[in-house]
Parts: structure tokens; C-alpha cells; sequence
């Protein structure tokens, strides 16, 4: 089974075209075929969900996306264009990414300094930013541990990727090392910033019950080689809070990932 791009006349946002990767000339493929397609819908945003056994190369997706890494055969654009160093996307990782000698302010302005921008409008831009996200009287401390726990420093990740580039936020299980309590509420968090921006978020993670909350679909990947075979479309009300996870509908929805998931285990 494959999932098919269903290329509609809206704007495409991401598309990845035939991909493959070969590190040895062609002999072994990581990945092949692999077709992935994210359509713009104005005033919403799409939250798009990647699961998959490990090394299925959920990463390694948001690496070509970002213009990190190029594919040995395929195509990958941002709206039409190619991904690469100079068409770079943001990205969210699990590890925390703030530059520590630095300040939040001034982590978070990071990208607007790249493009330019005066001091006094990057800051006042950031300070936006880190209010949204929570951290307003901390935007002097650094971005380091301990002086910010490890949910404010992703919040700090955040706030800059979401400054750098709101249309598109990528993000590599950013909540995979924290405590529960503070997941549940970063998860909170991003839905906020999801609907405020309407961004397209693709959100990699092995938390099945946290890409039913999260996502608006979910593709999963199955490996050797990897490719996308599962799309299940998560038909609960776009505003979430922690409460959804009380609807039989997302218990139901939560069975049926769990089922896919095994299934794509059967194949490998």
C-alpha cells in the first residue's frame, strides 16, 4: 500500500517528489518513492502528523525539508521552489538548540538579525513572540540550563522558528524529553500558536496519543525501504484542549493509529 499525492489547485506548501536516498552509489536504498504533499488552506494551517517505527526515516523528512540534507533522486520544494541552504525552514529539535551565551531576546529575535532587521524592530517582534509563548520576564536570562527549565528553553526554540518563518514550523519530537505535566502543556501551547499563526506544522514523534491530539493527519512510514503508507485523517474538532482526550471519538482514533502502526510493523 502507498499513499497517493492528491494534488488539488490549492497551493502546494511542501511537496516531496520520488525520493530516494542511497549512500553507497545505488546498490541499497534507504528510502524510494517516497511522495509526500502538503496543500495550503488559508485561514487554518495544516498539522501534519509523521509516525513510524525507528530508523523509518521520520528525520531524516524533516532534514530534506529543511534544506539540511538533499535526496539522491527526487524533488523537494517549499512552495514551489527547491529546499536547500539558501531556502532554509525552520526547525524545532528534541535536543535544546538556543545558543546559551545568549539571552531569549536575543535567541529568539536570532533570525530577524539574519534578515536585517533593526535591533529595536527585531526586539519588538521577539518580545511578541516570547509573550505568546510565556516566557515575559525572562527574556534577559540566558538560554541555558538550568537557569530555564527544559520546557521554557523549547519554548525559546519556538518563539525564534515561529519568528524566523511562521508559515512553516518543523519540529523533531521537541517534546520527547520532557516531564509529563510540562508536555501536556507544551502541547497546549502549540495548538494555541497553531491557530493564532495558521501555520503548516509537520511534527515528527513516537507518542501515538500525542499525534492524535496534535494532528489534523498523520502519515506513517514504513522502512526498508522508506516510504509512506498509512494516511489516517483525524476528524475531532480543530480547538483542542487537554479535555478531547475524554471523547470516544479520540480513544477510537487512537486504536486505529495503534492498528496502522502494527500493520506497517508486519511489513518490515
Amino acid at each position: 500500500m502507498e499513499v497517493p499525492m492528491h494534488d488539488t489547485d490549492r497551493k502546494n506548501i511542501i511537496e516531496l517528489r520520488d525520493i530516494g536516498q542511497s549512500y553507497d552509489g545505488g546498490q541499497n536504498w534507504i528510502i524510494k518513492g517516497l511522495d509526500f504533499l502538503i496543500e495550503d488552506k488559508p485561514a487554518q494551517g495544516q498539522f501534519a502528523v509523521i509516525l513510524g517505527m525507528s530508523g523509518s526515516g521520520k528525520s531524516t523528512v524533516l532534514r530534506y525539508i529543511a534544506g539540511l540534507q538533499q535526496p539522491t533522486e527526487g524533488q523537494v520544494l517549499i512552495s514551489g521552489t527547491k529546499a536547500d541552504a539558501k531556502n532554509r525552514v525552520s526547525m524545532v529539535f528534541q535536543q535544546y538548540s538556543s545558543l546559551p551565551w545568549m539571552t531569549v531576546l536575543d535567541n529568539v529575535a536570532l533570525g530577524l538579525k539574519f534578515k536585517g532587521v533593526s535591533r529595536e524592530e527585531r526586539n519588538a517582534k521577539a518580545m511578541e513572540l516570547i509573550d505568546l509563548v510565556g516566557l515575559k520576564g525572562h527574556e534577559k536570562k540566558y538560554a541555558q540550563y538550568p537557569t530555564l527549565s527544559g520546557g521554557q528553553l523549547q519554548r525559546v526554540a519556538i518563539a525564534r522558528s515561529m519568528l524566523a518563518n511562521p508559515e512553516i514550523l518543523l519540529m523533531d519530537e521537541p517534546f520527547g524529553a520532557l516531564d509529563i505535566r510540562t508536555r501536556l502543556q507544551m502541547q497546549e501551547l502549540l495548538t494555541d500558536i497553531w491557530h493564532q499563526f495558521h501555520s503548516t506544522v509537520v511534527f515528527v514523534t513516537h507518542d501515538i496519543r500525542e499525534a492524535v491530539f496534535l494532528g489534523d493527519d498523520i502519515y506513517i512510514l514504513k522502512s526498508q525501504p522508506s516510504r509512506f503508507v498509512e494516511h489516517i485523517h483525524v476528524d475531532l474538532p480543530l480547538q483542542r484542549d487537554n479535555n478531547i482526550k475524554r471523547d470516544p471519538r479520540y480513544e477510537e482514533l487512537v486504536r486505529e493509529v495503534e492498528d496502522a502502526m502494527l500493520r506497517v510493523a508486519d511489513m518490515e
